[in-house]
This record gives C-alpha cells, structure tokens and sequence, in this order.
C-alpha cells in the first residue's frame, strides 16, 4: 500500500471584504448591488479549488441578495462567512462627528463600551443571519486597538486578517479629533496569536493574527523612524516611491508588480499567501480602482492568471482552516501556542 504524502505547501487565503458599493465615494445612501456581482468570482475560486473567506459588514449583512449566497456557500461548505465592521453605520448608532458618514469614524475612535456594543451587535447579527459561529475577522479600515482585541476576545473570535506590515495608516483620520490609523510598519509580517492589549506583540490569546501579505525591504528604515515620522504623508510618499510595499491585492496601477509578490513569498518561505479585495471592486462603478466593464474584464484576466499559479504552488483554505493547520503544525521547543 503507498502511503499518502501529507501537503506540505504553503496556503492561499483569499480574504473579501464585503461590504456596500464605492464607499470610497463617502455616499450618503450606501448601496449593496456589488452582491450581484459575487458570484462569477466565487465561481472563479472554485474552479481553482480555492476557499474564500468573505468578512462582512452590516449593510451587506441585511442583503437579502448577500444572504442567499451566503447561506448557499455555507451549505455546500464552499466559503467562510467572517465579520467586517463599519463602525459609522454599524448598530448601535451614536454619532461621532459632525458627519460619520463623510468622516467614517473608525470603531478605536469610540469608547470601549460601544466598541464592544458594536461587536457584539454584528456578531449577533452574522450568527442569527446564517446559522454559523463567528470566528474570522478584519477591521474596517484597518483600525485595531487594544479595546477591539478585547472586544473580539471576549465574542469569541479566533482568527484575525487586519494587520498590513510595512504600512502606517496613521495620516488617514477617522474622527477628526482621533489618533488617525494604525501604524503597522514594524508589526509582524506573518502569523502569530496576538496580545489583546498590545496587538503588535505575540501573547497567550486564541487570537490568531494572520497578516496580508505585504513584501516590502523598507523595514530596516522604519526601525531608525519614531512613528510620527515614518506616518508623516510626505515622508509616506517617498518611502513608497523609493521602498514600495508590493500587497497580494490588484490595484488599477500594480498590473506589473502584483505578479511578482506570489513567487517572492514563496522564495522567502512565507507559510501562506493571503489575498485580499473589496466585493464591490468585482461591480463596475463600485469602486475607483476598476470603474468600467473593460477594467473589470481585465481584473478577471489577471485574477485567472494569478490562481492558475496559486492552484500550482499552494494548498486552499478559509482563514479558520488556516488556524487549524496553524496549531497542528510542529513547533520547535518553546514556541507559542494557543487552543
């Protein structure tokens, strides 16, 4: 009898964040229409045998389109459903700024008791929605805090995909009297269970931090940088002109760099490759990157492409199934783990 090799490739996690069309745009009515359009590329992942995860937020949390296919990937166990939050729409509502809609406050900018009020409300919403324990999870606009890992702690969750090294958000405001993004230039670049009360350390939490993947040489420069510096919008630009920060994410102008991030995380042993897109990027119109038909044509192109290579070199798994292999791998004498 030949016995079975065990798959020793690295993973492809393809993260969606689902939500309402062009938010980019600040609209003051958010639409859901983007859910009409999932379907091709979901059938584009299961041609590959990929498993994508698809973190939602409230607005696509309420569509009865989303739901239909939500509840359909789930019965034929063809996708996870994790949660994405917006916190400037997200119930419980309190206002923040003069206007949370053109602001779009990030949930780190509210108090603790309502960053956990909103947690726990779309987590509620999610599991009654489509019958299945939350357990994946990306911040709205990349925002974590201590007070949010708690919150995520406390619901429940096990693996989180916000943390995106090599790059500050710091410039970006969410309230106008806030402390603006987060910094996650020297945060790890690859999986570790995360401190709830410093998420840029490794801890003893069931929290998997599980980063995009983002390949940058800039590090060692940021080292030498306080944060204020480094976050600096001008200092940003140079830094990203000089040292730039190649994400396994099209954009209407990494069309000949993007490729190059799935062979390079490989040669540097990366043990996954994580994907990320915005649902409404697959409408045309839904988003500034991909505004016509022929740019959504050409995002497909490349897409079939890039998970033709992926199907090749890498094994598919939702980022809860990525949790699993994580704890079942072997660990050298010492190294964290966490149930």
């Amino acid at each position: 009898m030949t016995e079975r090799v065990a798959d020793s490739r690295p993973f492809f996690l393809i993260t969606i964040d689902t939500e309402g069309d062009n938010l980019w745009a600040r609209p003051r009515e958010i639409t859901t229409r983007n859910a009409e359009f999932l379907p091709r590329f979901q059938a584009l992942c299961e041609r590959h045998g990929f498993r994508p995860t698809y973190l939602v937020n409230y607005e696509m949390a309420i569509s009865p389109v989303f739901r239909e296919l939500g509840h359909d990937l789930l019965a034929r166990r063809a996708a996870e459903i994790g949660m994405h939050l917006h916190a400037w729409n997200s119930p419980p509502l309190l206002p923040l700024t003069g206007d949370d809609l053109w602001h779009q406050p990030y949930l780190a900018d509210y108090p603790e008791a309502v960053v956990r009020a909103k947690v726990e409300f779309m987590t509620g919403l999610l599991e009654d929605t489509f019958g299945a324990k939350m357990t994946s999870h990306r911040a709205g606009r990349w925002r974590l805090s201590p007070a949010y890992a708690r919150s995520l702690g406390a619901c429940g969750y096990l693996v989180d995909c916000s943390v995106t090294p090599h790059v500050s958000w710091r410039d970006k405001k969410g309230d106008p009297k806030g402390r603006g993004g987060s910094d996650y230039s020297l945060y790890p670049e690859t999986a570790y269970f995360m401190n709830l009360d410093d998420p840029s350390r490794p801890g003893d939490s069931r929290l998997l931090e599980v980063p995009v993947t983002i390949l940058s040489s800039r590090r060692p420069l940021m080292r030498l940088m306080p944060s204020a510096l480094r976050s600096a919008s001008f200092v940003k630009r140079v830094i990203d002109r000089l040292l730039p920060a190649d994400w396994m994410m099209p954009t209407r102008y990494n069309a000949h760099r993007m490729p190059n991030v799935l062979p390079r995380a490989l040669e540097l042993g990366h043990p996954y490759v994580e994907f990320i897109m915005h649902s409404s990027e697959f409408m045309p119109g839904g988003s500034p990157a991909f505004f016509s038909d022929a740019e959504v044509e050409r995002l497909y192109e490349r897409l079939e492409q890039l998970f033709e290579a992926a199907a090749r070199s890498l094994r598919p798994a939702t980022l809860s199934e990525y949790r699993e292999a994580f704890l079942a791998a072997p660990r050298s004498p010492g190294a964290q783990r966490a149930a």
